[in-house]
């Protein structure tokens, strides 16, 4: 039976990770399905249910949620708004493949109206397959067909997808090493990373070379690198570490690709739907991309993903980009309610708001403990890169900071280079009490991280 949260939920952990009832999940799971399989690796629940910034395991163990489904639950748990939008549309029908219908006019009239004023009139949509991925293809398929051309340019630490397709477009090369025959074309430039910066720059001393050199290879004759297709952009990297560029260097590749008359993607899939304090990260950088490629949240909790583009790339024929579910009808009504709830209840105000309650709460923490290395990120995006502690590496410390913080009930991912960045999605709900009820857990997981390195034959706290 599916266990109840209190009504006013506090992080509650009262078995040994994981529960008996856990367990017998997590064993037929392990038997059963594949072995890609990854966050019960090393977050070992069965969840049972959830309820706002909490979720339950099957055996009553109550956790903080600041992974929401990888920033699918930008409400949280089971909004209500949300549910019952789902439940009057389930009563209608549930899927139409790509027929006009109400839900989908109103998710449509909703999500081109929250662009800026300029875009709203030349802009297009186009509805993809269920994912970001398939949001991704379909981006670099509509520049390839309106340019004629076929390279696409990346930046180190991107993330695009794990697709056959989008996992070229990616930077981690661990996950592609063992592969062949990915998409051809693909060049990769350096991001604005400035706490390890790629050219070995500091802030101070950097006339923002990373676009630079960009720029300097599109105009090279013998530089090696074609005029491509697109540029493919995260304005705030996820996986590569909650990494915000610049946003001089922003600025800069959007001269350059303008310039050269190349589409400008953004990948918003997880900065989207007002991650970050702004609908879609870039109004804060002050540009206007050519391409805006939104999932995740956009469904309200239900698989969508869009794209939404300058009519001038619209070069497509009948038929040349569809998806059996781009006619997801519940993502559409649950969708439309999410960017309602958002307006209403003022929901970006409250992103900004917390998420600068957690920031003023991690620098904290990290004036106590250097181990916690820089502290980064917009909105409810936020991320700690942690560093060596003696014996331990960067990402060594990482693990054993997420399990000692999952022991006390808070849930949240890595990401980075080396799996060596706490990454932090909470829902962007998130009260003010529950980002302190987080920021208690963490130092007191911090705490433990440290004196467990005290007891290390080497010695020294930090």
């Amino acid at each position: 039976m599916t266990q109840q949260l209190p009504l006013r939920p506090r992080a509650a952990v009262r078995t040994e990770l994981p529960g008996p009832r856990s367990q017998r999940l997590l064993e037929h799971q392990a038997q059963v399905e594949s072995s890609a399989r990854t966050y019960p690796r090393h977050t070992p629940i069965a969840v049972a249910g959830g309820s706002g910034s909490y979720l339950t395991d099957l055996d009553g163990n109550v956790f903080l949620d600041f992974l929401s489904g990888a920033g699918v639950l930008a409400l949280g748990h089971n909004h209500p708004d949300l549910v019952a939008a789902a439940h009057r549309q389930l009563d209608v029908h549930p899927h139409l493949l790509d027929f006009p219908t109400p839900a989908k006019q109103e998710f449509t009239d909703r999500l081109i109206g929250l662009l800026p004023e300029p875009m709203r009139e030349r802009t297009r949509i186009h509805f993809c397959g269920p994912t970001g991925a398939d949001g991704i293809d379909a981006a670099v398929k509509l520049c390839k067909t309106a340019t004629g051309r076929g390279d696409v340019i990346a930046f180190h630490g991107g993330f695009h997808g794990s697709t056959q397709s989008t996992i070229a477009l990616t930077g981690l090369r661990g996950s592609k090493e063992h592969l062949t025959n990915l998409l051809p074309g693909v060049a990769f430039f350096p991001y604005s990373y400035c706490y390890r910066c790629p050219l070995g720059l500091t802030p101070d001393g950097c006339e923002i070379n990373c676009a630079q050199y960009l720029d300097n290879m599109l105009a090279d004759p013998n530089g090696g690198v074609r005029r491509p297709a697109a540029v493919i952009l995260e304005l705030v990297q996820g996986e590569g570490g909650v990494i915000p560029a610049r946003r001089e260097f922003v600025e800069r590749v959007r001269k350059i690709t303008a310039a050269n008359d190349i589409p400008l993607i953004v990948d918003e899939v997880q900065t989207g739907c007002g991650r970050t304090g702004t609908w879609f990260a870039f109004e804060q950088y002050g540009i206007e991309p050519d391409v805006v490629v939104a999932s995740k949240a956009i469904g309200g909790g239900h698989p969508a993903a869009v794209i939404l583009y300058d009519r001038r790339l619209d070069g497509w024929r009948p038929g040349a980009h569809t998806g059996t579910f781009r006619g997801n009808q519940l993502a559409f009504a649950a969708g439309a309610a999410l960017m309602a709830v958002v307006a209403r209840d003022g929901v970006l105000d409250n992103v900004i708001d917390v998420g600068a309650v957690l920031r003023r709460g991690l620098l904290e923490l990290q004036s106590r403990h250097r181990f916690l290395g820089e502290v980064r990120g917009l909105g409810l995006m936020l991320g700690v890169e942690l560093t060596d502690l003696g014996p331990w590496s960067s990402s060594e410390v990482a693990q054993r900071l997420r399990g000692a913080a999952l022991r006390r009930g808070l849930l949240f991912e890595l990401a980075g280079r080396n799996d060596n960045v706490a990454r932090f999605l909470p829902p962007l709900t998130l009260g003010r009490d529950e980002a302190a009820e987080a920021l208690e857990i963490l130092g007191a997981a911090c705490a433990e991280v440290a004196a467990h390195r005290a007891t290390e034959p080497t010695g020294g706290l930090e």
